[in-house]
């Protein structure tokens, strides 16, 4: 294997992109999904609203790393079949339903703390105004929600990029799986520098919320 820094740096790069598909994935489906499931635990039927909340709580109560090695394994184990594709493809795919489950679970405790947070008048100003429910939300609520729910948003998008590496579990090989593998060659600097490229993206990360809210500031919640 060759271990020139060059070398060593660009295979780090591409097995980053594993990290980032896992992030940009996660957000495009659990976001909506955790909008979703903030509105059926909110719902005042029981049979909706129980058997969800109950979901919600299972998936926050267990670790992430176990989530994936079930969601992997376990259609195998109970004679299912499998559903993922064959190597890596199928590892990744794997991987991106349990982050997505995972963080939409957490999305939407983070919605639900942010719609009941708006004060009730601006649903009844809106009703007094003769506007929908659906209207209500979307061009009274909505921004409102938004403003109050950025903080620990950015919170949860920082820990997600930082959780991808758990995906190592079921044999992703994303950052820091790749760089063990040059440990046996006596290289130990890939390792600690895959903190690197954590940092950078999170330091992206903070300045495009700091971005965000000065953009938001209108809304003096």
């Amino acid at each position: 294997m060759d271990t020139s820094v060059s070398v060593v740096l660009s295979q780090l790069l591409e097995s980053f992109s594993i990290n980032c598909i896992l992030f940009f994935v996660t957000l495009a489906f659990a976001l909506p999904l955790g909008l979703v499931i903030s509105f059926g635990s909110r719902s005042r039927f029981k049979l909706l609203s129980v058997p969800i909340q109950t979901f919600v709580w299972i998936i926050r109560g267990t670790p992430l790393m176990l989530q994936i090695i079930v969601i992997y394994f376990g259609p195998g184990l109970l004679d299912l079949g499998t559903p993922w594709p064959s190597g890596g493809v199928g590892r990744i795919t794997a991987a991106c339903v349990a982050f997505v489950i995972n963080y939409a679970c957490y999305f939407s405790e983070i919605f639900r703390g942010g719609i009941q947070s708006v004060p009730r008048g601006q649903y009844e100003a809106g009703q007094v105004l003769g506007m929908t429910k659906p209207q209500i939300f979307f061009r009274v609520t909505l921004l409102q929600v938004v403003k109050r729910v950025l903080p620990p948003m950015g919170n949860e998008f920082m820990t997600l990029i930082k959780d991808t590496s758990l995906a190592n579990v079921i044999s992703c090989k994303e950052i820091i799986m790749m760089s063990k593998e040059f440990t046996p060659q006596g290289l130990i600097w890939p390792l600690f520098s895959t903190a690197l490229f954590f940092l950078a993206f999170v330091g992206i990360l903070t300045l495009l919320f700091n971005w965000v809210e000065k953009k938001m500031d209108y809304f003096r919640v």
